[in-house]
């Protein structure tokens, strides 16, 4: 065979042996994988863990704000309602996107974590609307509202702490297990904290100056941040529901590895994207043109079986093989 050499400068490689090992099965891609399961139950129950605590906490903010004429305290705990409801659905999403592919989703079902992540945020913006609006009107009639009660400070004080140390476990996790879901409550939990901290200072300012208008500027305060943090994870997970490409810097160490693999020259095309807790990839590679049929499919294999092993949680990958002198695609 004579040889060649690609414009890159790289040698041709030479013909491969055929009896290198391939995938077992094209069925394989059917199952579920362990990994998957595992990382979809660990963020279930930190899910769950947070509907409990949310629970408690929601009931304690209520009683404290109405008892104790805390519009702000008010405010955060119809927060904390919200928290509830879209922290159940996001449960339900993580279990539901770890299902294995079928015949109809052939690509499994992740996306419903990512939409999960998406309405999660949607309504972490829609809080901080609606609360905007509660404590606007108490600006607008302020004479109409008591001054909170001395112990609705020490409830806000202590919800801080609880949420804020919350959300550090959950984003912890999240980007453990790479849910996007889940990193959407951590941050309905630090949503929460934030909140917290500006209903303490108002209600601390009014509890010792008597200045009612302190409690609905806290209030206030706290939607914009609430709804600012709502857009953000929003842009994040709309992202990974419209397919949106993985940093340059993750393409890049998966084109470098797959170019170790022996028999591909290079890597001409790399498309990978998240699917709930997973990825999934289309890769180009060239190769020698003029190995069989046959020996193209096998080098095909070996570079599927080795990008999923990069430990970077690529559970589906589509190899297409290429001639190294080919023309570019149409």
């Amino acid at each position: 065979m004579r040889e060649e050499t690609h414009k890159s400068g790289r040698e041709l490689s030479a013909p491969v042996n055929t009896n290198l090992p391939s995938l077992a099965s094209e069925g394989a891609e059917s199952s579920l994988p362990p990994s998957l399961a595992r990382r979809a139950a660990e963020g279930s129950r930190y899910v769950l863990v947070g509907v409990f605590v949310n629970i408690v906490l929601t009931i304690a903010k209520f009683a404290g704000g109405i008892l104790g004429h805390s519009s702000a305290l008010i405010a955060d705990a119809t927060e904390s309602l919200l928290d509830i409801f879209s922290s159940t659905m996001t449960w339900a999403a993580i279990k539901l996107s770890a299902a294995p592919p079928d015949a109809k989703h052939p690509f499994g079902h992740g996306k419903i974590e990512s939409l999960a992540a998406f309405l999660g945020a949607l309504m972490l913006m829609l809080a901080g609307v609606l609360l905007a609006w509660e404590a606007v009107n108490g600006l607008l009639s302020p004479g109409k509202h008591p001054v909170p009660a001395w112990y609705t400070f020490f409830i806000v004080l202590s919800v801080v702490g609880i949420k804020e140390a919350l959300f550090h476990v959950f984003a912890k996790k999240a980007r453990e297990i790479e849910s996007s879901a889940l990193l959407t409550d951590a941050w309905h939990h630090r949503s929460d904290a934030i909140a917290s901290i500006g209903t303490t200072t108002g209600v601390g300012i009014a509890i010792v100056t008597g200045w009612v208008v302190f409690d609905k500027i806290a209030a206030l305060l706290c939607c914009v941040l609430i709804f600012y943090n709502g857009f953000k994870m929003l842009r994040n997970s709309l992202g990974e529901v419209l397919d949106e490409q993985m940093p340059d810097d993750f393409l890049h160490n998966v084109r470098q590895s797959i170019e170790e693999v022996p028999g591909v020259i290079c890597v001409e095309k790399c498309r990978i994207r998240k699917s709930g807790l997973c990825r999934i990839a289309d890769i180009h590679i060239h190769v020698n043109p003029e190995i069989s049929v046959a020996e193209g499919h096998v080098i095909a294999h070996a570079a599927k079986d080795h990008v999923k092993q990069l430990g970077k949680n690529i559970t589906d990958v589509t190899i297409h093989v290429e001639p190294a002198n080919a023309e570019e695609d149409e």
